[in-house]
């Protein structure tokens, strides 16, 4: 077998990957590979997903001055003047009708044609360009998909690792609550066996139902990965190839890119639901407007009977309506702020004559502000929140079956805090605490 013609290698190292063309104004990358300056500037601009070199991937400073490559602007030059020919058409690059070069593309049809097919009666009133110009028409057109193709690949990507991370601290929670009740049961002994019983099973139930949910997401997230994984692949060697190969099935292949659907996040507030306070549960220094929208903190007392329901050792109230699956959104506006306030969630099974546990705990998610103008998530401990702008309106979001707590500033709806997820068990009711002076409305 002969050997390879030494001046086609040297035409290949002086082309550049980006236009397939001779290197124009070459630059180096810190990675060693080099680009047309033209080509890597629009590649640079038109790059939203990731600044990394467009064959090793390896990330590179925006910032720094690109380097010139002088030495193989040189030799590019030589290969000029060598007037070295291009490779050989490749194999299917004639017309198998007439034998000559397909040197066109007839747009109407989508198909290469040579210049007798141009001038036959089935093309003749279509639009005919050459193959130079038809190659960079479709090749912006399919560089133009992997911009969101790369963007789809990076929400599900995040999609995937914020599952599986909240999976395992879930997984991680439950099995430090069964090593908690183990330990209690043997201090307890017999008298507690029983209950370290039904607690685990209730544990196991949990488990199985966040793996259930984990390999549906997870399967469902690696298989998006996968099909988008595949076409972005396929859609970075067409472009690299020459255009002959380009434009085969060039409009199949944006049709699949076309079939892929953009998938962007849902806003919490199409989950938005009707909230009014119920007045059974509401403490005797609070007073309800007609309507059980409206509440403030009064003086004096209220002569109010003592219901099972009612707060008497804290001025809270809870709405009408628990929950116990689905997504809601509530919004809550700050009247009176007066010494402080808390809004979020609570379980129906927190105490209402005795000491309340602030946290997720005690059965209470929630954000307060305090009389000195300091917000705080009350978390074991409490955790300072600091927002960008004061909240004169706040948002909540629930997620039952997600096990998710939110608290946004509704107006610019940039989030207070997010509650680690945790599995609800009990029915969730809309929770409010008014101190001195305070005023709240439900909108």
């Amino acid at each position: 077998m002969a050997a390879a013609d030494p001046r086609a290698g040297l035409l290949e190292e002086a082309t550049c990957s980006i236009c397939t063309d001779l290197f124009t104004d070459p630059v180096t990358l810190d990675c060693g590979h080099i680009f047309c300056l033209s080509c890597f500037t629009r590649f640079k601009a038109s790059e939203d997903l990731e600044k990394s070199c467009p064959e090793c991937r390896q990330r590179f400073d925006l910032e720094k001055e690109l380097k010139p490559n002088k030495r193989l602007a040189n030799m590019v030059e030589m290969v000029k003047r060598l007037d070295i020919p291009p490779r050989g058409p490749a194999t299917g690059s004639l017309c198998e009708e007439h034998g000559e070069r397909l040197q066109l593309f007839c747009e109407t049809d989508g198909e290469l044609l040579c210049v007798v097919c141009r001038e036959s009666q089935a093309h003749r009133e279509h639009r005919v360009t050459p193959v130079k110009e038809a190659e960079q028409e479709y090749k912006g057109k399919l560089q133009d998909w992997l911009c969101p193709l790369r963007k789809e690949m990076g929400h599900i990507l995040e999609s995937k690792l914020n599952e599986e991370g909240q999976c395992n601290t879930l997984r991680n929670k439950v099995r430090a609550e069964k090593e908690k009740i183990a330990t209690e049961s043997k201090q307890l002994r017999q008298l507690l066996r029983d209950k370290e019983q039904t607690l685990n099973q209730r544990l196991e139930e949990m488990e199985k139902r966040i793996t259930r949910v984990e390999n549906a997401n997870i399967s469902k997230l690696s298989n998006q990965i996968t099909s988008l994984n595949a076409m972005i692949t396929d859609l970075e060697k067409r472009c690299k190839e020459p255009a002959l190969d380009l434009l085969k099935d060039v409009r199949s292949t944006l049709d699949r890119c076309k079939e892929v659907k953009i998938q962007g996040p849902v806003p919490i507030k199409v989950y938005k639901v009707m909230v009014t306070l119920d007045p059974d549960t509401a403490h005797p220094d609070l007073l309800l407007s007609e309507g059980g929208r409206r509440v403030r903190e009064t003086e004096p007392w209220q002569p109010l009977p003592d219901t099972p329901k009612r707060f008497t050792s804290w001025p809270c109230v809870l709405g009408s309506e628990g929950f116990t699956s689905g997504r809601h959104y509530w919004e809550v506006q700050l009247l009176q702020e007066g010494g402080g306030w808390t809004v979020g969630v609570a379980a129906e099974s927190v105490d209402r004559k005795g000491l309340i546990t602030w946290s997720p705990e005690g059965g209470v998610w929630a954000v307060e502000r305090r009389w000195n103008g300091q917000y705080w998530a009350l978390t074991s401990p409490p955790a300072p929140l600091y927002p960008r702008e004061k909240p004169l309106k706040l948002g909540v979001y629930l997620d039952y079956d997600g096990g998710r707590v939110s608290l946004y500033n509704a107006n610019s709806m940039e989030r207070l805090y997010n509650f680690p997820r945790a599995p609800f068990t009990r029915r969730l009711f809309p929770a409010f605490y008014l101190y001195i002076g305070a005023e709240l409305r439900l909108v």
